[in-house]
């Protein structure tokens, strides 16, 4: 598979998806998503896979999230995502294995993954409300899944910003391992999950997946606010985050 913002490798029976824009902090634009999305579907239908880790390049970011510059030019107003809803129809497990940032959509990523195994310099939280990207269905409700509905909802509203350690207090992540030990914590879990059935596998992320209630971000904004991104409201929240400055949002309250 040939693409420009991700790059898919395999060692032996462990298939590796990894965003590759590092000096973006792996940010994701509309081209990123459709790679991750087409190489989700690819290497889980490939029966010589067995595991799935996906990752970012370098150790600076898992993924910052969106594209601010994509985002400030509209590339969210058609964008309707799917890549949460293909990690947890994937046939195989799938790890998320995180080297610094996991912000916004790298974080809920993150927590869509089956398993989360984090460098103990990273950094998890959500950004939607204060750059006005608006997010909901799924990716939002599945955090309450894992953390709790007060837990979750303090993360989504509020946009602080997590340690490792704390996450796997939350029991968001899965273990937290120093960023030279990340590599082999994660070999670990790939080694023990390849000594399993694959069919069992299968049934149970197949039963798990069951319980998220799949409504989409795009059918959510519709439904309260149609015309969102013709309002002003999203563009002032981008120009702001690359501006460096405070958002005002007072004219949309």
């Amino acid at each position: 598979m040939s693409y420009e913002d991700v790059v898919v490798t395999a060692e032996g029976a462990v298939a590796t998806v990894k965003i590759n824009r590092p000096a973006k902090l792996n940010a994701l634009r509309g081209k990123t998503i459709a790679e991750l999305e087409d190489a989700i579907r690819t290497v889980g239908a490939d029966r010589s896979v067995g595991v799935v880790v996906l990752t970012g390049e370098g150790d600076r970011a898992f993924s910052s999230g969106g594209d601010m510059e994509w985002e400030r030019d509209g590339g969210l107003e058609d964008m309707d995502w799917e890549l949460g809803n293909l990690i947890l129809d994937c046939p195989k497990p799938i790890i998320a294995r995180v080297s610094g940032y996991a912000i916004a959509a790298g974080n809920h990523i993150a927590y869509c993954c089956d398993f989360t195994i984090a460098a103990e310099h990273s950094i998890f939280g959500q950004n939607g409300p204060r750059v006005a990207s608006p997010a909901g269905g799924y990716p939002v409700t599945h955090l309450a899944g894992i953390v709790g509905h007060k837990r979750a909802r303090e993360m989504w509203m509020l946009c602080r910003r997590y340690t490792a350690q704390q996450m796997l207090d939350w029991g968001l992540v899965n273990a937290v391992v120093p960023k030279e030990e990340l590599d082999a914590e994660v070999a670990r879990w790939c080694d023990q999950l390849l000594t399993m059935s694959p069919t069992a596998l299968k049934t149970v992320k197949r039963s798990f997946g069951k319980i998220v209630d799949r409504i989409g971000t795009k059918q959510i904004v519709d439904e309260v606010a149609p015309g969102f991104h013709q309002t002003g409201e999203q563009a002032e929240g981008a120009r702001a985050f690359l501006e460096k400055r405070k958002p005002d949002f007072s004219r949309w309250r």
